[in-house]
């Protein structure tokens, strides 16, 4: 029997850099871009928000690990339009497991 992989998850905060703030009117067509080059990376874009405050982007991503996704992120990043930060996001279901090794 095959054993199945659970996905981890994954909020990556994005910012725009000079250039990607520049070609502004495009955001929409290089998120899509984005999620399709994830998605052949082994990443899922789950939800693409683009947001007020501190942040320009947020996108919900699920992985089988976090080489994967820091992988998509330097990708991503590379391509100039934005910087981004990843954070690893655990489901209530994960942190009662993690809060069980607490003791």
């Amino acid at each position: 029997q095959k054993e199945i992989c659970a996905m981890a998850h994954y909020v990556m905060l994005l910012k725009f850099t000079d250039q990607g703030i520049r070609k502004v009117k495009d955001t929409t067509k290089r998120a899509a871009a984005a999620a399709k080059i994830a998605g052949k990376m082994g990443v899922k874009v789950t939800n693409t928000y683009w947001t007020m405050g501190r942040y320009d982007l947020v996108l919900v991503a699920d992985a089988s690990d976090d080489e994967t996704v820091a992988a998509v992120s330097i990708k991503l990043g590379s391509l100039g339009n934005v910087s981004i930060e990843t954070l690893r996001a655990f489901s209530a279901r994960e942190m009662d497991g993690i809060l069980k090794k607490v003791g």
